[in-house]
């Protein structure tokens, strides 16, 4: 027989709290790192590094997904190859702090086909939140600065829709730990992405020869401190709350990464770029305080 599990705990520990800000902290400066990362190495093969990296810190305390090899697979190349492939050729050119709000249009994309895949009743305020997350998107899209950039907005937009197929994928696994399902989805995401690399880019071996300290700092926020130390945090604090206690903190992550891109970067700090934040960011919340679990938390991001 399986082992109980734990009581949840109803209210969140002080301690708690200030790790679950320490953890939207980490992933909102991850758009400015990825960004400088991205100023160097090509994107795809950055990525890949990233995948390896991670694979080879969380093998050892993986458990093998019996039964669900071809799952695990599925999402490596749906989240692992298409999601991030698409994400970061999109981030390369476009500025970290729009990255960072139009990201965030995986959470409406995820809503939508929880409501196709699992009959999830949309209701008007969700149906609302998404509605404004993308009028919100589009305030942003609408700066001047973004002129010949629409293609790679495209790209990230294209990249949260990626994201919430995989969230598809994932709600529909048997249950599986965050840390085994990372991962196997690094072991099998790996060598799909080098291979992406070797085909769609060129230059790798010289951009490693000439690439700083701050590509490679890049790749080990990335995977160490983004992966095994944020996501190996957020799955503890799953086990010891309800979703919808922790949840809402991941509204954190897109302002922290506008500000990122303004103070690490330089980028502007645009009324549009201000106001489309907010409309996108408060569209998020209805939905993901109406429904916490429309999106799958085990499921990695940027």
């Amino acid at each position: 027989m399986n082992a109980p599990s734990p009581a949840l705990e109803s209210q969140l520990r002080p301690l708690h709290m200030l790790l679950i800000l320490g953890i939207m902290l980490l992933w909102g400066i991850n758009f400015a790192v990825a960004k400088v990362g991205l100023q160097q190495l090509p994107p795809i093969f950055l990525v890949a590094s990233r995948f390896l990296l991670v694979a080879l810190l969380l093998l050892p305390f993986a458990k093998r997904p019996e039964g669900q090899w071809g799952a695990i697979i599925a999402i490596a190349f749906t989240l692992g190859l298409l999601h991030f492939s698409f994400m970061f050729n999109g981030l390369k050119t476009i500025d970290a702090a729009t990255a960072a709000i139009a990201i965030q249009l995986q959470v409406p994309f995820a809503s939508l086909l929880a409501a196709v895949f699992f009959k999830d009743k949309l209701g008007w305020r969700r149906a609302l939140g998404m509605a404004i997350s993308f009028v919100g998107v589009a305030v942003v899209a609408g700066e001047p600065r973004l002129g010949g950039q629409y293609l790679a907005l495209g790209l990230i937009i294209t990249a949260s829709f990626i994201w919430s197929i995989a969230n598809v994928q994932i709600k529909r696994l048997n249950p599986i730990d965050g840390v085994s399902l990372n991962a196997w989805v690094a072991v099998f995401a790996t060598p799909l992405l080098f291979a992406a690399s070797l085909i769609l880019e060129d230059g790798q071996a010289e951009a490693v020869r000439q690439a700083d300290f701050w590509a490679y700092f890049a790749v080990v926020y990335q995977a160490v401190v983004v992966v095994v130390i944020g996501y190996g945090s957020w799955y503890w604090l799953m086990r010891r709350y309800q979703i919808n206690q922790i949840m809402p903190a991941t509204l954190l992550v897109p302002p922290i990464g506008v500000l990122s891109g303004v103070v690490f970067l330089g980028e502007d700090l645009t009324l549009n770029l201000i106001a489309g934040g907010l409309m996108t960011v408060v569209g998020v919340a209805i939905i993901i305080i109406r429904r916490p679990k429309t999106t799958a938390p085990e499921a990695e991001r940027l």
